[in-house]
């Protein structure tokens, strides 16, 4: 074999497609269709300085010394496959991807990312097709062969899940070459959440084989990965996700339990990564069994062996749908009829003596090529020899091939070479020897390791680590500054926490990643669980736990606050992403009996509950909470015998459980509850809590229908507000009013109450009240004919709650533009919206409200009988195909026009 080219090399790579097929159709000619093509390609390959690095079947692998001998190799193989002659007529469709970088030459082969990035985009084009990444685009663009171009065809991520990247097309003067293909199959073209990951997966290409297989069997709907902790299950049914989504019309969707501790809220968190809400009329699970009852698509329930109590609901979810396929990763299986287990071993290790193996052969083995490209990761000139190869090897034994493990000793050797390393873990790890281990002995085996790369920490480091797994799903810089520091009843902590952070984050301890304008850090699952013994041991754990609790307790009541005005949105994310840590302080406060605690953070949680769709939930925690507090509330006289806890607390407690219930449907608990929580407040003088309570109530009043009820209590709240000088609240109780007025028939009183509402919303700057303020004018606007300040008036809605990221209120915002489309003769442009709508609706389960029912209503009649049934029917649907961002580009007009 030729010597490889090294230093900056362009790989490519090629596959026939339809290979399967063409097998099928030629049967003993295939043999010689594929010598052929074979002939052609290599004196392609050869004709520009290609070196053939392998072969297997139908596909080449060949690196070029420069990036435009590869891009001329490309075109010519892809010329020469078009205009020859195949026997009996043979199409033959080659795909070819083209990728640069700077690999690490070992022996007959390349090690580095560079590789499978290449082969990746091979597989994401068409037969007849030549894609480049942006790397070698840029360094071959100045000389392309004549009669080459070059065209972009957008930002993709690869199915390698890596962050997205731009990809170019060659395209060829040729007329008898196709210059346009289908849409690339990367991820951007299928429906899922998989999280993008900072590396491919390596040695784990059998199993990734076997899983998709298992998972395409029509007889095979649960599959459950085991193994212990470290050993990369995560990792692996993210990866087989990505393999299954062409097997998946409805998509994949990842759904992490890791840091989830009670059972109960395995199905919401199912129902919330499907982007569902509870309905009035059902329950959430009730909702979830219905959106999957007719649709193909695969679960991914990560970490379940924590809510293992929850595995009869994963066996009723695939009762209620019979093309529903479930993938678990779990350290215990699921004991479930018709599961099937795939337990997964450690990575491929080095036999005995393979020490002595030439570098290049010791890296066939899984466990070394993860090391060493971790490794080369963390040090870009790192590279096996002759010397330390021996130690790779007994490294990667040392720690049983878990790659968790693997991963936290290659981040060192930043810092030691391997003969150092395997010196420390001689010293301090538990040798296991030959045969069959169990879990608990691959337990005790991580443990090790992560204490092993705990010891390399100064002890500062180590007091940081252990303090931050406090945090459940991470912190923010500030969370960790505010509790780790300085816990009451503990020592200073004596190091700067950012600091602190980047060393534990460059020691595979702590993990970062982007969330909005700051970064957040937290730990893998196992990783915490440690740091979490060593804050038991270290006597610091109560200490930690209350300064915790003092911190999101605090966080939560300025968010609270800061919510009523511009900065509504990012508290909202903001407290989105704390939601673990929310959780963990409740569940401690009612364990422990800590109600000042508990029923403030139940008070204060009443807007983000609300305003994310957390309705059961937040009930839940009320109602426990409540019940732990010696009276839940919903009882006669409940308001007149509560426990010595502030009056005030306990009154906005009660106003944050009637809420939900008024939005979860259930009349009888939200008016008892928001009468309990307004005799509180008017007793105890805390008028501001009264007036949103009575608002709440006209809520409830409007909601049946008796709209004389909702005006008398509206105009109460607003009594209560005017004195107090709330800007907020007298404009929130002006349009409650107005909505009102225009139920009515008064759309003179409407427009001038709207009208000041609208005026105190932009003084206070609430983009969700300002966005309703708009919606209800332009309701108004329309109503009396003046259609063209309606749709103004609604755009305006619309932009606001696309920046709020709700749902909920863009589907309402889209079905009052297709009424005022409808008014205005756009007959297929409504329908078009009402479909979308549509579709938000029955994806997050938030029905139409009773009394917007009547004017949708009419906006579907308008528009069918403008278009005729057959038309309007096509429209609704295209409309239902839109995603809620294409249908909210469409309706501003920042898409394609239909009219």
């Amino acid at each position: 074999m030729a010597e490889l080219p090294a230093g900056t090399v362009t790989f490519l790579f090629t596959d026939i497609e339809g290979s399967t097929k063409l097998l099928q159709r030629l049967g003993e000619e295939y043999a010689r269709v594929l010598g052929e093509h074979q002939t052609l390609l290599r004196a392609a390959f050869a004709a520009h300085d290609g070196t053939e690095v392998d072969t297997q079947g139908d596909a080449f692998f060949v690196a070029f010394p420069t990036a435009p001998a590869a891009v001329a190799a490309a075109a010519e193989a892809t010329s020469t496959l078009a205009a020859h002659a195949w026997p009996a007529g043979a199409p033959l469709r080659v795909r070819i991807g083209l990728h640069t970088g700077t690999p690490q030459v070992i022996g007959d082969h390349y090690v580095g990312l560079d590789v499978h990035r290449a082969a990746r985009i091979a597989a994401a084009g068409h037969g007849g097709q030549v894609l480049l990444s942006q790397t070698t685009r840029a360094l071959a663009a100045h000389a392309l062969p004549v009669g080459v171009t070059l065209r972009a065809v957008g930002t993709h991520r690869l199915k390698d899940l890596q962050e997205s990247e731009p990809l170019f097309q060659l395209v060829l003067s040729d007329p008898d070459l196709p210059a346009d293909f289908p849409p690339l199959k990367t991820l951007d073209t299928y429906q899922h959440n998989l999280p993008p990951q900072p590396t491919p997966l390596l040695g784990r290409e059998e199993q990734v084989a076997a899983l998709s297989a298992l998972l395409r069997r029509p007889d095979v709907r649960l599959v459950t990965l085991t193994g212990p902790g470290g050993i990369g299950k995560t990792r692996l049914a993210v990866q087989v996700a990505a393999e299954l989504l062409d097997d998946f019309a409805d998509g994949v969707w990842f759904v992490r339990l890791s840091r989830l501790v009670d059972p109960t809220l395995v199905v919401p968190t199912i129902a919330r990564t499907l982007g569902l809400q509870e309905q009035s009329s059902q329950s959430l699970a009730d909702v979830l069994r219905a959106y999957l009852a007719d649709r193909r698509l695969l679960l991914v329930l990560d970490n379940f062996e924590q809510v293992i109590a929850a595995a009869p609901e994963v066996a009723s979810l695939l009762a209620a749908s019979p093309s529903l396929g479930v993938l678990v990763t779990s350290r215990i299986r699921l004991h479930l009829r018709g599961e099937h287990e795939y337990a997964l071993d450690p990575l491929r290790l080095p036999e005995p003596g393979a020490g002595r193996l030439a570098p290049e052969r010791l890296s066939q083995y899984a466990a070394v090529a993860l090391f060493v490209e971790r490794a080369q990761a963390a040090r870009s000139d790192f590279a096996v020899t002759a010397a330390n190869a021996p130690a790779i090897a007994e490294v990667c034994v040392r720690l049983d091939g878990l790659p968790l493990a693997i991963e936290l000793a290659a981040a060192r050797v930043k810092l030691l070479p391997p003969e150092a390393l395997l010196a420390r873990l001689s010293a301090q790890l538990k040798l296991l020897t030959g045969g069959a281990r169990d879990l608990e002995e691959h337990q005790q085996t991580m443990r090790a390791t992560i204490a092993w790369s705990e010891g390399l920490l100064a002890s500062e480091e180590r007091v940081l680590f252990r303090r931050l797994a406090v945090f459940v799903g991470g912190c923010t810089l500030e969370a960790a500054e505010a509790v780790c520091v300085a816990p009451a009843g503990s020592e200073l902590l004596g190091l700067d926490v950012l600091d602190g952070l980047g060393t534990l984050v460059d020691h595979s301890l702590v993990q970062q990643r982007e969330e909005g304008d700051e970064p957040r850090f937290g730990m893998l699952q196992v990783i915490r669980e440690y740091a979490l013994e060593r804050l038991e041991a270290s006597g610091e754990a109560e200490a930690l736990r209350r300064a915790h609790a003092a911190y999101i307790l605090a966080l939560v009541e300025r968010a609270e606050l800061e919510m009523v005005g511009p900065q509504e949105g990012a508290w909202l994310g903001r407290l989105e992403g704390e939601h673990d840590n929310l959780r963990a302080v409740l569940g401690r406060a009612r364990e422990r009996g800590e109600m000042e605690t508990g029923l403030r953070l139940a008070a204060a949680l009443r807007g983000f509950w609300w305003g994310r769709g957390h309705l059961r939930e937040g009930r839940e925690w009320i109602e426990g909470l409540l019940a732990r507090a010696g009276g839940a509330g919903l009882e006669e006289g409940a308001a007149r015998t509560a426990p010595p806890i502030a009056e005030r607390v306990r009154a906005r407690v009660l106003l944050a459980g009637g809420t939900m219930a008024v939005w979860q449907g259930d009349a009888a608990a939200g008016e008892l509850w928001l009468e309990a929580a307004a005799t509180l407040a008017q007793a105890g003088g805390d008028q501001h809590t009264a007036a949103e309570a009575l608002n709440e109530r006209g809520i409830l009043a409007a909601h049946q229908g008796d709209w004389e009820r909702a005006a008398v209590r509206y105009e109460e709240s607003l009594a209560l507000w005017r004195p107090l000088g709330d800007e907020w609240g007298i404009g929130l109780a002006l349009n409650n009013l107005g909505d009102v007025a225009t139920h009515l028939g008064d759309l003179e009183r409407a427009a001038d109450v709207l009208t000041e509402a609208l005026a105190r919303s932009r003084t206070v700057g609430d983009q969700g009240m300002l966005a309703v303020c708009l919606v209800n004018l332009g309701w108004v606007a329309r109503l009396r004919g003046e259609v063209a300040r309606a749709e103004a008036l609604q755009r305006e809605a619309l932009e606001l709650v696309r920046d709020l990221g709700d749902p909920r209120r863009c589907a309402a915002s889209l079905e009052h533009l297709a009424s005022t489309a409808g008014a205005a003769g756009q007959g297929e442009r409504a329908a078009r919206l009402l479909g979308a709508a549509a579709t938000v609706r029955e994806t997050i389960g938030a029905p139409l409200p009773a009394p917007e029912r009547a004017d949708v209503e009419e906006a579907v009649a308008a528009s069918r009988a403008a278009l005729g049934e057959e038309a309007w029917a096509a429209a609704f649907a295209s409309g239902q195909a839109l995603s809620l961002e294409k249908a909210v580009a469409e309706a501003l007009g920042e898409g394609d026009s239909v009219d």
